[in-house]
């Protein structure tokens, strides 16, 4: 194995900038199954979803619920893997769907807990990347994800390919024409992604432990960020629900401790601006990860419209704050002038495309977020590709 060299492009770079193309050849490819597919699961109509998955793979699941639950009504519920290979615990899953999503399809608890999930009385369905393997093999139903090979230990297309899969799967299930056309343009979002913000490396690389939250979908991309910052960077983060932050982890924070905050674009919106307002408050400094087409969005002095007056800028940050945007510059004239913003800002950090649908701009969140991770692993001194302890099957029991 050569050296690491912290200055060169990681396989994870390279991989995570294969995801626009390993989407639109996926849905190109699974068009006519996950058709077939979604009118099995019609004619099903099951009364709950369980899924069958371990790490990244689990995140995707956890972004399944989400778009399961909100736009079917259907439970949808992560099991416990050791239920079944060591517990050997018999299931009562009669007329219930099941979903397994797994890169290798290797590991053997997930291809026992499948196994009980369809002894259990339920159609299963794999999202697998290795369509040969023992997972993909067994099940009622098989998705491929056609993501290619992927080298590096941390998952990225992968990941991004198995939440478009799920996504495709409700579009047939439910006959949803709008989130049908959205995903068609998902990749288009997914190409071309600009280098990150040097204020948002700054902030994680200089940070030993920090909070990533999100409400409704953006909850399953801040688990997996959190993930990501663990494997890569060797930096203690931990995932919550913006509901869920402020009833007892809010008493950890201290004046500069980071917040990733992945802003919902539905209903989950409101509560979490009010949630992000009041961690700020408290002397958290926030990196908020949002669209572009939210209206109180500033672009980072970088990005600024080339020959943009002092005076022009500082008129545009005051006509954006509003009591319903805390985002917004409350400071607008001295921190504009000085082209630099201060500590306790809450203004975003990474304004990434919008994806024509509140459901699937989560997934661009994601897959910005996997260049901002890999930029500040490898100005960490860290191989993205080849973290301490890991490796990039892992079988458990």
């Amino acid at each position: 194995m050569s050296p690491f060299n912290p200055s060169q492009s990681s396989l994870m770079a390279r991989e995570t900038a294969e995801s626009a193309a390993v989407v639109a050849g996926q849905l190109a490819a699974n068009r006519e199954a996950t058709r077939r597919f979604g009118r099995i699961i019609r004619g099903l109509d099951p009364r709950v979803v369980v899924t069958v998955a371990r790490g990244s793979s689990d995140h995707a699941s956890l972004y399944l619920k989400y778009l399961i639950e909100i736009l079917t009504g259907i439970p949808c519920a992560s099991l416990g893997p050791s239920i079944a290979s060591l517990y050997q615990t018999k299931l009562r899953l009669d007329g219930a769907l099941g979903v397994a999503i797994s890169q290798s399809g290797a590991s053997p608890d997930i291809v026992a807990l499948q196994t009980a999930v369809k002894q259990g009385g339920a159609l299963t369905l794999a999202l697998v990347n290795d369509a040969e393997s023992p997972l993909a093999l067994a099940a009622d139903c098989l998705l491929p994800l056609h993501a290619g090979a992927e080298k590096s230990v941390a998952a990225t297309k992968s990941v991004i390919a198995a939440m478009a899969a799920g996504a495709a799967l409700i579009t047939d299930w439910r006959g949803d024409g709008a989130l049908a056309a959205a995903l068609e343009r998902l990749p288009d979002a997914l190409d071309g992604a600009p280098a990150p913000p040097a204020q948002a490396i700054d902030l994680i690389a200089g940070a030993r432990s920090m909070f990533v939250i999100g409400r409704g979908a953006t909850y399953a991309i801040a688990a997996e960020a959190a993930l990501k910052l663990k494997e890569t960077c060797a930096i203690h983060a931990e995932a919550f629900s913006s509901a869920e932050v402020l009833h007892g982890p809010a008493g950890v924070i201290v004046q500069g401790f980071p917040v990733i905050a992945f802003m919902p674009q539905d209903a989950a919106r409101a509560g979490m601006v009010e949630t992000l307002a009041r961690l700020a408050a408290m002397g958290a400094r926030l990196l908020v990860v949002d669209a572009a087409d939210q209206e109180y969005v500033r672009p980072h002095p970088e990005e600024r419209p080339k020959g943009a007056s002092r005076r022009t800028r500082a008129a545009t940050a005051v006509r954006a704050a509003h009591p319903s945007r805390p985002f917004a510059a409350q400071r607008a004239s001295q921190d504009e002038g000085s082209g630099t913003f201060p500590p306790d800002s809450r203004r975003p950090a990474m304004v990434v495309p919008a994806a024509h649908h509140p459901l699937l701009t989560p997934i661009v969140m994601l897959h910005r977020f996997y260049g901002l991770v890999e930029a500040c692993a490898r100005a960490l001194g860290r191989d993205p590709d080849n973290p301490p302890h890991l490796s990039k099957v892992t079988q458990t029991r």
